[in-house]
């Protein structure tokens, strides 16, 4: 009798494994427990386990007696196992008890908890560079002079700047003009790339002229740079992956750096942004663009069908465009190629 209840226990997990699979959700060689390491993201974690790492939340049990969300860190054990038939991951952190996993997971309060993605890939995109209309950059207060009529400015000095300054404002980021971008389909100018270079307090104004205290510089600040107020994006990995809401059918129009090659952990950006329905967190599918190739009868100039070739997700979101991270590329990919939903 007691062979008889193993075999049906050994049954119905190798069932429940078999539907798993079966639907697509879990990958086939994927383990059946696995340690944390340092240096660990939650998408690579994800992506042992997931044939589609981006659906993490399908996998990760939700537990609502815990208000906060669950920080997961180098050395927790996750284990697979499964629910009413349905796998899912539990975390054991060596301390006797049993800990599910939610969607909410996220790694913000400790910073030895592992992050979601990379963010050492993003982290300038993430606090100051920005996407602004071009006109807003050309109206902007604009650098005259370092302190004693000096030409380039660094941090420990002071600057001048000429302009309006707005009312209240009192830090700014100075930026340096950066890509103009344009839909390559429509010609639409989607916006320009206003590239941090630094950033200070103001002090004083007098008709007109600012002098700003510089606390911080990436590079040397040079006159025609431009002021913005200074807005704080705290670094974050709180970003959780999803399937955009809305079709998503956008391209490639730019990497960064400025060259036309793009690989894994690259930063691009896209032609399609929140108007679209674009949010941070999306997923979305790279497609290689077809090789133009002859017609070997008619001499007609053909494109290729596209290929699947990598996967990016969306980590900050402008009015008509976005920054996208290339978390998987299974082909060398390049400016112009598409991206849809997953």
């Amino acid at each position: 009798m007691k062979k008889f209840f193993v075999g049906v226990l050994a049954g119905t997990l190798l069932a429940t494994r078999l539907l798993a699979a079966d639907a697509g959700l879990l990958r086939d060689d994927h383990p059946d427990e696995y340690i944390v390491q340092r240096g660990d993201t939650l998408w690579d974690i994800s992506g042992r386990f997931l044939a589609k790492p981006w659906l993490w939340p399908e996998i990760w049990h939700a537990n609502p007696q815990i208000e906060n969300p669950h920080l997961i860190y180098p050395g927790d054990r996750l284990t697979l196992v499964y629910i009413d038939g349905q796998p899912r991951l539990v975390l054991n952190r060596g301390t006797g008890g049993v800990v599910k996993l939610g969607p909410q997971v996220r790694s913000s309060a400790r910073e030895d908890a592992i992050p979601a993605i990379p963010l050492e890939e993003i982290a300038a995109f993430l606090t100051r560079s920005r996407i602004v209309e071009p006109d807003e950059l050309q109206s902007a207060p604009y650098v005259i002079a370092g302190a004693h009529g000096h030409v380039i400015t660094g941090a420990g000095d002071q600057l001048h700047a000429r302009g309006e300054f707005p009312d209240g404002e009192v830090n700014f980021g100075v930026f340096r003009a950066g890509q103009l971008f344009t839909d390559p389909a429509t010609g639409e100018v989607l916006g320009r790339e206003a590239l941090d270079i630094g950033g200070g307090r103001l002090l004083a104004v007098e008709e007109g002229i600012g002098t700003l205290s510089i606390e911080r510089s990436g590079e040397e600040m040079r006159v025609m740079d431009r002021l913005l107020p200074a807005v704080e994006q705290k670094i974050t990995a709180t970003f959780y992956p999803s399937a955009p809401d809305e079709q998503i059918d956008g391209t490639i129009i730019a990497v960064e750096r400025g060259v036309s090659n793009v690989g894994r952990l690259d930063v691009v950006m896209l032609n399609r942004g929140a108007r679209d329905g674009l949010e941070e967190g999306n997923v979305l599918a790279i497609h290689r663009t077809g090789e133009l190739v002859r017609d070997p009868v008619t001499r007609e100039l053909l494109r290729l069908p596209s290929a699947h070739a990598g996967v990016l997700m969306v980590f900050r979101v402008f009015e008509k465009m976005s920054y996208g991270l290339v978390l998987n590329a299974t082909q060398p990919l390049r400016v112009s190629d598409q991206v849809s939903n997953p």
